[in-house]
């Protein structure tokens, strides 16, 4: 379910090398391992029963909905005690991914020395209480960490869902959060819904250019954004009500923030449980922890205003004088031959404004003190959407 990428050794090691050792601690930690070694590279393949993922579970103190209502720390023992997924399975597939993280990453040097580790002309010690996986990372040996698809659901979700040419708005939301998560079911469960609910604001902008309303003709752009703008509100307040029975049929009612693993999380679940637990007991420090926290608030608030400042004067002084000089260019050509010429060389404008936007964007992202990924996401949506929507309003 989880492969681990690693170089293909340039010679023949004499002696056990640092691969080697990773393999013999990940069966160690209960884990079934397969090594495949491809052309490029090696690829670790790893899966895991059950109850080393229920027990990697228990032990992460993961939250789960019980079947009386009430959510609940994870307990391997009373397995039957708590909702399963659509699908029938325990765990959801951010749920799997994060146990199997829990358990890879958990792999620390329990011994009272440090351990040397060879790769092969390259020697680097493994030091105490230290996650194996992240040494091998940080020293190059460890390339990538990555799920695996299985192959059966994948098939399963391409029939029903990417190649059902029957019914174009219907979606297997359900399946597509056991598979791929509760981010990626909700982002298609927006999708589906903003793609039916298009249909109003189309059929209205096509009357108001087919239709001739004769002497009424002047009220029809504004009634026509009134009612863009109403549809607006209607979509988003309909949307909330969607979104939020979603949830609670998935039976999630808390943030992401609230996952002690998340999918971006290096160090082990262990250690930072036990960092977390001495940081309670220091309750001396509260004072200068609180104004250190209330430091980093200050400075990332005052990040992002200023990166936002960046965007909007983006705006104002580059994106703004190309949009008026479109605009003039179209009440100045006077065939519609033309005019459809300019608005396409203008569509196509767009698209690479968005791309270079994305791309400063995200550089002024990394310079951000977001709290978490979810905090970038939003971040990084609201600066996008900002160009984007400047671009889209001048048609």
């Amino acid at each position: 379910e989880v492969c681990i990428v690693v170089p293909k050794l340039s010679r023949a090691a004499t002696g056990e090398d640092c691969v080697a050792s990773l393999v013999r601690e990940l069966e160690g930690a209960g884990l079934l391992v397969e090594r495949v070694r491809g052309v490029p590279a090696e690829f670790i393949k790893l899966s895991a029963s059950m109850g080393i993922l229920g027990r990697a579970a228990s032990e992460m103190q993961m939250k789960k909905l019980t079947c009386i209502g009430m959510e609940l720390q994870f307990e391997w023992e009373q397995v039957a005690a708590f909702v399963r997924q659509p699908d029938g399975s325990l765990f959801s597939w951010r749920e799997r991914f994060t146990c199997f993280r829990y358990l890879i990453y958990g792999i620390v040097n329990k011994t009272n020395s440090e351990i040397s580790l060879k790769f092969d002309d390259k020697e680097f010690y493994w030091k105490q209480n230290e996650s194996l996986l992240r040494r091998l990372e940080d020293e190059g040996v460890v390339k990538l960490v990555f799920p695996l698809h299985e192959e059966i659901k994948r098939k399963q979700l391409l029939r029903n869902w990417a190649l059902n040419w029957h019914d174009f708005t219907w979606q297997p939301i359900d399946e597509v959060y056991s598979y791929f998560g509760t981010k990626i079911a909700t982002y298609f469960a927006f999708l589906g819904m903003y793609t039916r609910w298009l249909f109003f604001p189309a059929v209205s902008g096509l009357a108001t250019q087919l239709i001739d309303f004769g002497s009424f003709q002047w009220l029809v752009l504004p009634a026509f954004f009134i009612f863009v703008i109403s549809w607006a509100v209607f979509f988003l307040q309909f949307w909330k009500r969607k979104n939020s029975a979603l949830l609670a049929r998935w039976g999630i009612n808390y943030s992401f923030a609230e996952y002690k693993a998340s999918a971006n999380e290096l160090e082990p679940i262990r250690h930072y449980l036990s960092i977390e637990r001495e940081e309670e007991k220091n309750f001396d420090d509260a004072p200068a922890e609180k104004r250190r926290l209330q430091r980093n608030e200050w400075s990332g608030v005052l990040l992002r205003i200023r990166n936002n400042a960046i965007i909007v004067l983006g705006i104002i002084c580059l994106q703004l004088p190309f949009e008026l000089a479109y605009a003039h260019l179209y009440e100045k050509t006077e065939t519609e031959a033309l005019r459809y010429v300019l608005t396409a060389l203008y569509l196509v404008a767009i698209q690479y404004y968005t791309r270079i936007g994305g791309k400063v964007s995200v550089i002024l992202i990394k310079y951000e003190n977001n709290q978490g990924e979810q905090s970038s996401a939003d971040s990084l949506i609201y600066k996008v959407n900002t160009m984007t929507q400047q671009s889209w309003f001048m048609l």
